[in-house]
């Protein structure tokens, strides 16, 4: 069951965060919203029904992710679920070599779901409970072109999920991968080429609800259910 449950939810100023915000949250859930954009958590947090905790953090940084739990355990007692959803998306060719954008989805796609993991996974570990659930992308099983660091990065998550579930039998470990969804990650897109090809990607594409309720449904089994993967694309797509 949801309700009363606290949930940390990372990159959760807008997009696929502010709908698992919203969706938990109507669910009964105690939601601790996690951003750098302070003021658009706290705009999500005002129209939230239940309990919420706003808490700005970078997951890049280890230190304030470790805060960012301690924020929680200090509100509401414990975590019992981390939605780890923050993630960039700036699309190139390899041989564009953009470096600073490489290193930007390095940090954010996989240090901040790592970063994520290990402020809960201490605390889940001696309770003998709770579950992770990471948000990753159909580029965790597929690669694509101008896609390919972008990919190499969901891929990672996607091991990372495989990982824990062999490391923790009593954890529930829950990955998800959207297909396309309306969001702020193409306004990372830098190279034409690539900004042209998502537009036409783009054109079959969920709304962040979708995704949202595929959280809710991996949240929302008993105990000793795990919801391993759950792929979620348009009807349309080919």
């Amino acid at each position: 069951m949801i309700k009363n449950k606290v949930v940390l939810i990372t990159g959760a100023s807008s997009g696929i965060g502010a709908a698992i915000a919203q969706e938990l949250s109507e669910a009964g859930a105690k939601v601790v919203l996690g951003a750098r954009r302070a003021d658009r958590l706290e705009q999500l947090a005002a129209s939230l029904p239940g309990e919420v905790l706003v808490h700005p953090v970078d997951v890049t940084d280890r230190d304030a992710m470790r805060r960012f739990a301690n924020a929680a355990r200090a509100r509401f007692g414990a975590v019992d679920v981390i939605v780890n959803n923050a993630g960039l998306m700036p699309l190139s060719r390899v041989d564009a070599l953009k470096f600073d954008e490489w290193d930007r989805m390095i940090d954010v796609n996989i240090r901040g779901v790592l970063n994520g993991v290990a402020a809960v996974l201490p605390e889940m570990v001696t309770a003998g409970k709770g579950q992770i659930i990471n948000i990753a992308s159909i580029a965790s099983l597929h690669v694509f072109p101008m896609a390919t660091v972008y990919c190499a990065t969901k891929y990672a998550v996607h091991a990372i999920c495989e990982g824990l579930r062999q490391e923790h039998s009593n954890l529930r470990i829950s990955c998800i991968y959207p297909g396309v969804v309306e969001s702020e990650l193409a306004e990372h897109i830098t190279d034409p080429e690539a900004i042209e090809a998502m537009r036409l990607f783009r054109q079959t594409a969920l709304k962040p609800a979708a995704i949202a309720r595929a959280v809710r449904y991996a949240i929302d089994q008993p105990d000793d259910v795990d919801v391993n993967d759950i792929v979620v694309r348009p009807t349309a797509a080919t």
